[in-house]
């Protein structure tokens, strides 16, 4: 039985997947909760929310990711960086994985990736979990209904939990399985019921195909003015470095919270929703996300509830420190309506430096700008592993290596580029530690860090006097006028009780970002490769 809204020509049947059992088209909210729960796939929670466990997995599988090796990649694909797959080993892949959803219910999103109507991607995703359907539907953005009409998918999307892969049948590393053909426009996964494979695989997607449109594909957040997308500023960092937070500003208005493309038109969204996590949320700091969390509809992923009250444990990370909420991006108040901003006047780039080297901010020069976008660095710091004693750096080319299926060289000139064409100015911030490495040191205030970052957007930390650093050559503020921002803070060297610890300790780090950045070095411009050197 076929149910929902679907452009007639373009069912599965038509794209040769047929033997199924059920298959619901573009359901809304109310019909996926219902079957979610009909088929005990979750829990309702306060406010209607849905509160589910992704079992064994509670987070990506970064490592069971392929591409399939076609002639048409062979030479594009970041290879060092992602896993091959044979064409033969997907096409065996493809066949037992249709086989195994025969007879079984389906439920399929047709969905746009991107808000922009000229670089948007048409995407279809079959889901084998009602809530993996609800949650896509928040999370990418929805057609109008009359759209779906004449929806002709260009990718599709297909996640069968319940299918292990064959790792010798299949040619990947276990039954855990995310496999792209860019030839067949497939994206097949099994294994795994964790929800953000779904949305960062659609990522994967725009991150292969916009650069080779010239678009800069973005793993950022961003916001604009009140009234002025003109005046619009990205946010890169990895988590932990606070870019959901420092982005969503009450008095600026949100674009969104993750991920970006950057053409000749401006800045645009590629979702139509939010994945925050939850883990020690509370309403006195972040009031907005909280209360999504009793909202209608929201999918809450491995939180620990009371189950007669249903009211959620924020501090308890007994399934994991991974927990989080999906939403719909509306849900914020000050979000925009359309996703669209300008072409970005500030890029922030966030680092947490836990070896307190790194000042609260600094200015960056483009060539400064791409060799940190090209470093991507923060740290993780001592307790947070088993063995991990001091801090240890952490470099994610482009604030996002797991999903760079290209040279992290494209993503990096495509940056610079547009800087230059278009002015945009960078800043380095670091939310991470000063007076001292972790455990020594204390966490930057935040205030201290929104009161920085104010002055950036609003123009104003342009007037202030600045000296070059030593270490990375970036220039720093000496003073911020009009702000609580005490100057000693603005020189890390002097929130050191030991000023000759600091020194050890930065030339440390600088050698770390020289050994880390030495793969690139062979393939970028002697000024890039120059723009460490203080």
């Amino acid at each position: 039985m076929t149910t929902g809204r679907v452009n007639p020509t373009q069912t599965l049947e038509t794209q040769g997947i047929s033997g199924l059992g059920n298959v619901y088209y573009n359901l809304i909210e109310p019909d996926l909760i219902q079957h979610a729960l009909c088929r005990d796939e979750g829990t309702l929670g306060l406010g209607g929310t849905l509160l589910v466990s992704t079992g064994k997995y509670t987070g990506r599988s970064p490592n069971d990711k392929h591409v399939v090796r076609t002639k048409s990649v062979e030479d594009k694909i970041w290879w060092e960086n992602n896993r091959a797959m044979s064409p033969e080993g997907f096409d065996r892949l493809y066949e037992d994985m249709t086989a195994h959803m025969q007879g079984r219910d389906y439920f399929v999103q047709d969905l746009y990736g991107g808000a922009d109507p000229q670089y948007r991607l048409d995407v279809r995703v079959v889901t084998e979990l009602a809530w993996h359907s609800l949650f896509i539907r928040h999370m990418l953005r929805r057609p109008d209904r009359e759209e779906l009409d004449d929806f002709v998918p260009e990718f599709t999307i297909i996640n069968s939990p319940s299918f292990k892969a064959d790792p010798k049948r299949h040619d990947c590393r276990s039954d855990t399985v995310i496999a792209m053909n860019f030839d067949r426009k497939l994206i097949l996964i099994g294994g795994t019921e964790y929800g953000g494979e779904n949305k960062k695989s659609v990522f994967t997607l725009l991150n292969y195909i916009l650069p080779q449109k010239g678009i800069m594909a973005m793993h950022c957040s961003a916001n604009h003015a009140p009234g002025n997308p003109v005046d619009t500023a990205v946010f890169f960092g990895l988590s932990g470095t606070g870019k959901t937070t420092l982005s969503a500003d009450p008095e600026r208005v949100l674009i969104g919270d993750d991920e970006h493309g950057w053409s000749d038109r401006g800045t645009f969204n590629f979702e139509g929703g939010c994945y925050a996590k939850t883990i020690n949320l509370s309403r006195e700091a972040e009031p907005e996300i909280y209360d999504t969390t009793t909202k209608f509809g929201t999918v809450i992923e491995n939180m620990v509830f009371d189950p007669e009250t249903k009211e959620l444990d924020f501090d308890d990370d007994s399934l994991t420190a991974n927990m989080r909420c999906a939403y719909p991006l509306h849900y914020i108040s000050n979000a925009s309506s359309t996703g669209i901003g300008g072409h970005p006047k500030n890029i922030i780039m966030l680092t947490c430096d836990a070896f307190g080297v790194l000042p609260p901010i600094a200015r960056l020069t483009p060539a400064q700008a791409m060799y940190h976008f090209l470093s991507g660095f923060t740290a993780k710091v001592a307790g947070t592993e088993r063995g991990v004693t001091e801090p240890t750096p952490t470099f994610s080319t482009c604030f996002g290596a797991p999903f760079m299926p290209l040279r992290p060289e494209v993503y990096g000139e495509l940056l610079r580029e547009k800087i230059a064409t278009h002015g945009a100015t960078c800043w380095l911030v670091n939310t991470g530690w000063t007076g001292g490495a972790y455990g020594t040191g204390s966490r930057m205030p935040i205030k201290a860090t929104r009161a920085l970052l104010s002055a950036a957007l609003d123009g104003s930390l342009e007037d202030a006097e600045f000296r070059k650093d030593k270490n990375f050559g970036f220039e720093v503020p000496t003073r911020v006028k009009a702000s609580a921002v005490p100057d000693i803070l603005l020189d890390p060297r002097r929130t050191w009780d030991n000023p000759e610890a600091y020194d050890r300790q930065a030339a440390k780090l600088v050698a770390m970002f020289a050994e880390n950045f030495a793969q690139y070095e062979s393939n970028i411009d002697a000024d890039v490769r120059a723009a460490a050197i203080g």
